[in-house]
């Protein structure tokens, strides 16, 4: 399942070939194998996930397959702002047919010889089932011992109890078989979820903030919330769906939400959690090339994806 990186992707606008200054992210990403990387490379590496087979089975619309190659493309074209750490893309884990859960397994070792490499892995998906492969390689890579935080900035809370996983479970599936983890999604709303959804949360002891009180109080309370959970936990992973954008700025995403938040109001959410000391990784899901108005979604996905890494607390 493992498809190696396309170095065509990487191209784009030139200023200079010798001024560092001028660079863009085609003009510094290098692209290496999974075999060929540095041993204990201080890096951000960029893993695609072109999986959508969770959305399908959560009756979702697909496409988001093709969202890996779509944000590479965007960022490629975009100026590096990253700093001296060097940035490496690896290629894509790609689900062949239904077998989802075998490549989340796949994504999830991949993640963890990453994090072994002193690396830090930006997974691009893909449905929002890549947060469950992310999961894994995190787990595999801390132990069962260590205390593990998941962030997840949402419109919805993912813990469906349907038997089959999906892109809708996976929250669901973490809690029960985990019990070092813990959740705090934020950007939850009232009419992206049921009743039964809310209590499922409430019994698995989720932290929750609702879209319109993220930005009460100028964040005091929403920071206040996010503090008190990082310090919790032992380590802390975030995670994206940008279905939780509003959709007038994210129309290319599985679940549009028109009430969704505001794209700077997320930058400034991924720009203070991932600033915290013990933050792992991070993933973004469900961009969908295939429902998207001219690559808006892709373009916002990448300069989200850059936000991250500038203020990424390895920087």
């Amino acid at each position: 399942m493992y498809k190696l990186p396309i170095k065509d992707i990487w191209s784009g606008r030139i200023d200079s070939t010798e001024e560092k200054n001028s660079f863009r992210f085609h003009q510094t990403v290098a692209v290496k194998s999974l075999k060929e990387l540095a041993e204990n490379e201080n890096a951000f590496y960029f893993i695609g996930f072109e999986c959508d087979e969770g959305v399908r089975r959560n009756k979702g619309r697909i496409g988001a397959a093709k969202g890996p190659n779509e944000i590479k493309k965007a960022l490629a074209k975009l100026p590096y702002h990253i700093g001296e750490i060097n940035t490496v893309d690896v290629g894509n884990i790609a689900c062949e047919g239904s077998e989802m859960e075998k490549a989340q397994k796949e994504l999830g070792g991949a993640v963890t010889a990453l994090l072994q490499n002193s690396g830090t892995p930006i997974i691009l998906g893909g449905g929002h089932e890549t947060l469950y492969g992310h999961y894994l390689g995190v787990r595999e890579y801390l132990g069962g011992d260590a205390t593990l935080g998941i962030i997840n900035i949402d419109a919805h809370f993912d813990m469906r109890h349907d038997q089959t996983p999906s892109s809708g479970t996976m929250f669901r599936q973490i809690l029960e078989q985990d019990e070092n983890a813990g959740y705090l999604c934020l950007g939850i709303q009232d009419f992206g979820n049921t009743k039964s959804l809310f209590e499922t949360a409430d019994a698995y002891g989720c932290i929750y903030i609702r879209e319109e009180s993220i930005e009460e109080n100028q964040f005091r309370d929403t920071f206040k919330a996010i503090d008190a959970f990082a310090e919790k936990y032992d380590f802390i992973m975030l995670t994206l769906c940008t279905d939780s954008i509003v959709s007038s700025e994210a129309p290319g995403v599985s679940a549009p939400s028109p009430f969704g938040l505001e794209p700077k109001t997320v930058r400034k959410l991924l720009r203070y959690i991932v600033s915290k000391e013990n933050i792992t990784s991070f993933d973004i899901a469900e961009v969908n090339p295939a429902v998207d108005e001219n690559n808006k979604t892709a373009t916002l996905a990448a300069l989200l994806v850059a936000e991250v890494m500038k203020k990424f607390n390895k920087k």
